[in-house]
């Protein structure tokens, strides 16, 4: 079995008890980029990985869903921004910048811009990490989404005039939860090796949420984001999938499916019994 996990620290209360031996795996784990862990899953090289919640969208005939999993917030997430030198209702026509993000966080900013502040700006891509973030000045942009830890850092340090938090901006839209992540397995693998990953992965988060202390600490040290805001970052993030949680997510996959942009589906899960 290979199992993929986001190297950024929102990953954290998932593997960090895998990472101390306290929950054995039965799996190599495989670490990568949102985007290169979509990518290595649909080709096969992953039989189970976390994944964009749009991954999950463009192959759900090829995927199960793990059951009570996933990286989502209900209001601001802090790790999933635009960073704007403008308002982002006078951003139409202007250039924006995406470094690294995933395609549901993309997709996220597509539709914010389209239905709620009725702007078409001009998107391009832009490979920054968390130690080139001052690079982004020489490059012409009215605005910038940035995920993950480099997010952390560059809100941080208020380079930008305008910040807008995707989560908090889709709460405020919908009223419900944003799923980000999700976790998945590839059909025809064997599901009962599958299920028992599904049962680490849930031991070792629920170990993880207990000992965020602990997790803040290794944060800090792996990103340069201070104890403190590790800390309240991870705690404010969720790593289950309830009803709630999929209220958010079929809603922004309908939303999606209404552009054309992803296969109008039903969510197929992972059989646990």
């Amino acid at each position: 079995m290979r199992l993929g996990r986001i190297g950024y620290i929102n990953c954290y209360p998932v593997y960090g008890a895998i990472d101390r031996g306290v929950t054995p795996l039965a799996a190599e784990l495989v670490t990568g980029t949102p985007s290169e862990l979509n990518d290595l899953l649909a080709a096969g090289e992953l039989d189970v990985s976390v994944v964009s919640a749009v991954e999950y969208a463009r192959n759900a005939s090829d995927y199960v869903l793990l059951p009570d999993l996933a990286i989502s917030c209900d209001g601001p997430v802090r790790s999933v921004a635009l960073f704007a030198k403008r308002p982002a209702e006078r951003l139409d026509g202007a250039t924006v910048l995406l470094t690294a993000s995933s395609r549901t966080s993309v997709h996220l900013l597509e539709l914010l811009c389209a239905d709620v502040w009725k702007v078409r700006p001009r998107f391009a891509q832009a490979r920054a990490e968390a130690a080139d973030l001052d690079a982004l000045a020489g490059l012409p942009h009215e605005a910038v989404l940035v995920i993950g830890d480099p997010a952390l850092l560059l809100s941080a340090r208020r380079s930008y005039e305008f910040h807008y938090d995707l989560g908090e901006a889709w709460k405020r839209w919908t009223g419900l939860p944003f799923v980000f992540a999700v976790w998945a397995a590839r059909r025809g693998v064997d599901a009962r090796a599958v299920r028992a990953v599904h049962r680490t992965l849930l031991a070792a988060r629920d170990w993880g949420l207990a000992h965020l202390d602990v997790l803040a600490d290794a944060a800090s040290h792996a990103s340069g984001v201070a104890v403190a805001d590790c800390r309240s970052y991870l705690a404010g993030l969720d790593y289950a999938l309830t009803y709630k949680h999929l209220a958010g997510l079929t809603d922004f996959f309908r939303r999606l499916a209404a552009r054309g942009l992803v296969p109008d589906g039903s969510l197929r899960f992972l059989q646990v019994a």
